[in-house]
């Protein structure tokens, strides 16, 4: 198996553009020695294997000039070659490659002892920093002209050491308040990858405590684009836990008007913004705004088509991930989950080329979707495939995605009536679930059928079942607390193909062109 080490020298080995494997190539040329041999033998071997091929003793016996022993220093002395190569493969579009760049600039100039010339470069950096938002950047400059003028007798400009101390208070509020409302953000998010949304009164008074004690007082009016971006976003999370979809929506489409009133940070920073278009599109899915979907997700794949979406490597794995969990809820929208099944094997190919880059929360998202697709098509077979990946994972994430796998796996075998194993899993997903404590009123409906269920019954029976199921667990639609199970899985859906002796699929059309006012 690969160690840690192995793991993150493959992962930037395959990272790779074709064009900075071309220029380590020429890098490692302009070098000499049998340590860059080796490198090369090693890095050629990396980027030839797929990465679940990978094993250590087979790539011994492929590069037989490298010892076991030596194994361990020549990984590590490729990973610093690579990125010695990337440094200087600089991207000039990037302000804080920039920045950097001539902050160095700046440093050698001031070792130099041409003092005027280093704050000719910090005057002219400085604004390119407070232009573009880059506030740790502008901390550094600024600290960096008062080193010099501390020590030195520059004469640049009058009255320049209090202009820097006011520079530095500013800053250093901004950097506060910037810190707090990313700490927020990220902790409430950090919140809903674990447990996902709030479960029951407790979980909803503890998540309220913890924004309210948290959430700086400020004016909107005086924050910067930073701080701005933070608050929405911990508002976003906040919301979304709680599941007040309404105000979940009008602070994730601040966060992409906020995009909007500063284009310049689309390139800067280009995963917040595609971060805000998965939260905007997630809003719009929830509260049903259909149309307003429809176009926000044409605009979407307008701009993964755009430059500023293909410019490494790490945005096109979140392209990847944002545009195909949109495309999958758009197929729950219209009710087409066969169509969607189509998109099944480009995701499963970009699953295992973007493997090492994915975390599993996403990989999680995307097997229940898919699941979900082959379940809402009658393909209950692959239904369970897929909640089994879930299932079977060794990783605590998301235990109320773990919980309505397992439930959704109860009614596929259900579906397929499988009933000499129905009994024993009701009680063991009952279990999980009350262990989990992931069961509300709506589940233990669910369960009471189920177990009702077991026992024969006439089709006309198991059709009132049906009708009374679906009229007890109705006046649940709408109760965040009491229906979380319906932004899982569309039970009330489910009920209605089983009354009608319809595919779910067709119950979901159905809804969408009655919403849209396209039904005849």
């Amino acid at each position: 198996m690969p160690n840690r080490l192995t793991d993150e020298l493959l992962q930037l080995v395959k990272s790779l553009e074709k064009s900075e494997k071309r220029n380590f190539r020429l890098y490692l040329k302009r070098l000499s020695g049998s340590e860059e041999m080796k490198s090369v033998q090693l890095f050629e071997y990396l980027d030839k294997v797929e990465s679940e091929d990978y094993d250590e003793e087979n790539m011994l016996k492929k590069i037989p000039g490298i010892k076991k022993q030596q194994l361990s220093n020549i990984k590590a002395h490729l990973y610093k070659q690579l990125l010695a190569s990337l440094r200087m493969v600089l991207d000039d579009d990037n302000v804080e490659m920039y920045l950097d760049e001539q902050l160095v600039n700046a440093n050698i100039l001031y070792n130099k002892g041409l003092y005027l010339q280093s704050l000719r470069i910090l005057d002219r950096i400085k604004v390119i920093a407070k232009n573009n938002f880059q506030t740790t950047y502008w901390l550094q400059i600024v600290i960096f002209e008062k080193k010099i003028e501390a020590l030195h007798i520059t004469r640049s400009i009058d009255s320049r050491a209090e202009m820097l101390s006011k520079e530095i208070e500013e800053i250093n509020a901004r950097l506060s308040t910037q810190g707090k409302l990313s700490n927020l953000s990220l902790q409430l998010y950090g919140w809903y990858i674990k447990m996902g949304h709030a479960r029951d009164e407790k979980d909803v008074m503890a998540v309220k405590l913890f924004f309210e004690t948290n959430i700086p007082k400020l004016n909107l009016g005086e924050l910067s684009f930073y701080e701005k971006m933070y608050y929405y976003q911990s508002h976003c999370w906040y919301y979304f836990i709680l599941q007040d979809f309404r105000l979940y929506f009008r602070n994730a489409q601040k966060w992409l008007d906020l995009f909007d009133d500063h284009s310049q940070m689309k390139a800067i920073e280009t995963s917040q913004y595609i971060k805000s278009y998965h939260n905007l599109l997630n809003a719009h899915f929830e509260t049903s705004n259909f149309e307003r979907y429809d176009q926000l997700l044409e605009r979407f794949q307008e701009f993964a088509d755009t430059d500023i979406a293909n410019t490494n490597y790490n945005i096109r794995v979140q392209i990847f991930t944002y545009l195909n969990i949109a495309r999958l809820n758009q197929h729950f929208i219209h009710g087409t989950f066969s169509e969607g099944l189509l998109l099944v094997p480009k995701i499963e190919e970009g699953l295992k080329m973007y493997n090492l880059h994915l975390d599993r929360h996403r990989v999680l998202v995307f097997y229940y979707k898919i699941a979900c697709l082959y379940f809402g098509s009658g393909d209950n077979d692959n239904c369970i495939n897929y909640l089994n990946k879930i299932i079977h994972i060794k990783y605590n994430l998301r235990t109320d995605l773990q919980c309505y796998a397992r439930l959704l796996h109860l009614i596929a075998h259900y579906e397929l009536g499988n009933w000499d194993i129905l009994d024993s899993l009701t009680k063991s997903v009952y279990r999980y679930m009350a262990k989990m404590k992931n069961l509300t009123i709506v589940e233990e409906e669910i369960f009471n059928f189920l177990r009702n269920s077991l026992k024969q019954k006439s089709d006309k029976q198991m059709t009132n079942a049906f009708i009374r199921l679906k009229n007890k667990l109705a006046k649940y639609d709408g109760n965040p607390l009491e229906a979380r199970s319906f932004m899982y899985l569309d039970i009330i859906g489910w009920l209605e193909s089983k009354i009608r002796n319809i595919p779910v699929q067709d119950v979901i059309r159905e809804k969408y062109e009655s919403k849209l006012g396209l039904s005849s």
